[in-house]
């Protein structure tokens, strides 16, 4: 009996010391957007690329112009994820890997997907690293990805949010399958021979703030 009640101190002992399931991720930083306002699940944003020179009162940013959407660069389908005019901006969506989360949070799993109508028929607006380009030796972002279905055959749609001096960077560092290990890269921009600014993994991250829609 008074091994049986020993073994049990320790279990539980053990047991308590140990991190709750979800608990890393709830101590994870909120990211916010430009105003200051949590980033949400259920809203669009911008996402701009950094400097910013000026923030208005109502968080609308006058940066170098620029922020995110779609190109062809010479191919029909899927689209490339480029650098753009202002003006030319899509908005786009987050989606955490637990959709019951409704806030975002860095260092989390999450799809991103922009918000406009399909313009390719048969790809999905969800983002994922695409094959490798022997070409150009770059690994491009482009969409046609999955939102959800955490697993192997979904890796390549997974990104992350981290923190990078006053604003954040994106990351390609999926850990939904804790089992394997896949490279973890930055985000960043590939200016290709004809200028085009494709977003690609980068050892020079691309620093960027969220502006709601």
């Amino acid at each position: 009996m008074k091994n049986t009640l020993l073994a049990f101190f320790f279990l539980f002992t053990f047991l308590s010391s140990q991190p709750l399931l979800g608990a890393a991720e709830a101590s994870n930083e909120q990211v916010v957007d430009t105003l200051g306002k949590k980033l949400r699940a259920d809203a669009n944003y911008y996402i701009i690329p950094v400097p910013i020179y000026k923030c208005g009162p109502y968080g609308k940013c006058r940066s170098s112009g620029s922020s995110l959407a779609l190109a062809s660069n010479g191919k029909t389908c899927p689209l490339d994820v480029v650098v753009v005019d202002r003006y030319q901006a899509l908005p786009l969506t987050f989606i955490p890997v637990n959709p019951k989360k409704g806030v975002i949070r860095v260092s989390t799993d999450l799809n991103i997907k922009f918000s406009s109508r399909a313009t390719c028929l048969h790809h999905s607006m969800v983002w994922k690293l695409d094959r490798f380009n022997v070409s150009k030796r770059q690994w491009f972002i482009t969409i046609g990805g999955v939102a959800g279905n955490p697993g192997w055959e979904t890796i390549n749609n997974w990104f992350k949010i981290e923190k990078y001096g006053d604003a954040y960077k994106l990351v390609f560092c999926p850990s939904v399958v804790q089992s394997f290990k896949h490279m973890c890269k930055d985000v960043g921009v590939f200016v290709d021979e004809n200028g085009n600014k494709r977003l690609a993994l980068s050892d020079v991250p691309l620093k960027v703030k969220f502006q709601q829609a």
